[in-house]
C-alpha cells in the first residue's frame, strides 16, 4: 500500500510528485524547500531559519504518514554554498542528535529560486528504533 503526503503545491500532478511517499515501513521525503504557508522564501540569506524550516516541513510529511522524526535513517543536506555547512549542521543536530542518521551535507550550483540556500531530503523506516 502507498501512502503520499501533499506538499499542497498545484504542480504536483503536472510533474508527478509529491512531499513525501510511504510504502510499508519505508518514507522517502522528497527535497524540500524552504517556504512557508504563504509559499514565500523563509529566512532570506539565513542557512540555520531556511535549514529549520525545511526540516519543519518534513516533519509535518512524516507525520502525515504515520512516522516520525525517530524513523529517520538517512538526511541530505544541500546548500548552494558548502562553506556554510556549520550553519545547517547545527540546526541538523538540533532535530537528530539523539537520532543520529546517515547524513550527507554537499553543494549544489543552484536550486529553481535563487533566494533557497539549503534543501533537505529524509528517509525513515519506521518502527527502526530498536537497538541491535
Amino acid at each position: 500500500m502507498r501512502q503520499r503526503a501533499s506538499s499542497g503545491s498545484p504542480l504536483e500532478p503536472e510533474i508527478g510528485f509529491c512531499r513525501a511517499t510511504r510504502v510499508g515501513s519505508h518514507v522517502a521525503v522528497a527535497g524540500t524547500a524552504p517556504l512557508g504557508p504563504d509559499g514565500k522564501t523563509v529566512g532570506e540569506d539565513d542557512v540555520a531559519a531556511q535549514t529549520r524550516r525545511c526540516l519543519e516541513i518534513s516533519e509535518e510529511a512524516l507525520s502525515a504518514v504515520g512516522a516520525s522524526l525517530s524513523d529517520v535513517v538517512r538526511t541530505r543536506i544541500m546548500l548552494t554554498d558548502i562553506t556554510r555547512w556549520r550553519e545547517a549542521a547545527a540546526v541538523h543536530g538540533e532535530y537528530f542528535s539523539d537520532i543520529r542518521p546517515s547524513a550527507t551535507f554537499v553543494e549544489v550550483s543552484r536550486f529553481i529560486d535563487a533566494a533557497w540556500l539549503v534543501e533537505t531530503e529524509l528517509d525513515a523506516i519506521v518502527g527502526n528504533d530498536q537497538e541491535p
